[in-house]
């Protein structure tokens, strides 16, 4: 796939995304404004972010750290903010802790304490949203959602950690009423959490084939990739065997 095909209409399709969430929120009687769209870039290389930084996107969302420190360097002049969006280990928290002004993907407490103690050397902070898993897919990664009052509780100790909201992948369904049903839980854990005096106001969730169901459910951002960028330059990996140098 061409750099040209992949950049072509990028911005059209923004439009035509924001277009979309926008309407989905009037369906639900939602004010559009209440969501955000969080720009998925993962696997596209920077000149099309750059593209997308010229008419006015900043904020991306990325799964590996390895591609967030390989696009930063020659993005530095752009001004963005990377979010992680991805499962995080924690032996990549030095890059997170340097590069990221935000992990949407805290899922335990291991993870917690490698990001604090990695935050206090650096001098930084990071917002932060607790993954929690609503659906039961091996593949998918969060904190089980019973253990989320104790997590959220536990988190008030680490001043580098701001917890903003939750974030949650849904189950890979057709049945519409599966995918409501992570969504809706979500919410609800997020309505137990403000009621015990967690300040904990976002709900990330909602991707490009389901975000006007989770907009239905309360979603405050939705994460969308495909039907901005197009399809997967590199479905794998950011790295592709034929092209070692990632810019």
């Amino acid at each position: 796939m061409s750099q040209n095909h992949l950049q072509g209409g990028l911005q059209a399709r923004w439009q035509a995304v924001r277009e979309r969430v926008d309407a989905a929120c009037r369906a639900a009687g939602r004010d559009p404004s209440e969501v955000g769209i969080l720009p998925v870039s993962k696997t596209f290389p920077v000149e099309v972010i750059r593209e997308a930084v010229s008419f006015g996107l900043r904020r991306f969302g990325e799964n590996k750290v390895q591609e967030i420190k390989a696009k930063s360097e020659p993005l530095a002049d752009c001004a963005i903010d990377w979010v992680m969006i991805g499962h995080l280990q924690t032996n990549k928290v030095k890059e997170v802790a340097r590069l990221v002004s935000e992990v949407q993907s805290l899922d335990r407490m291991e993870l917690a304490e490698a990001l604090h103690r990695r935050l206090q050397i650096e001098g930084r902070s990071l917002d932060v949203l607790v993954q929690v898993k609503t659906s039961t897919e091996e593949t998918k990664y969060g904190l089980p959602a019973d253990e989320l009052p104790g997590f959220l509780d536990a988190l008030r100790s680490f001043d580098t950690l701001r917890v903003r909201g939750l974030m949650t992948l849904a189950v890979n369904s057709e049945d519409e009423s599966r995918v409501r049903t992570c969504f809706r839980m979500l919410r609800e854990l997020r309505e137990q959490a403000m009621a015990s005096g967690h300040d904990v106001p976002r709900l990330s969730m909602g991707m490009s084939g389901d975000f006007a169901l989770a907009i239905a459910e309360g979603a405050t951002e939705v994460r969308i990739g495909t039907a901005i960028f197009g399809e997967r330059a590199y479905p794998d990996s950011y790295y592709w065997p034929e092209k070692p140098n990632p810019v």
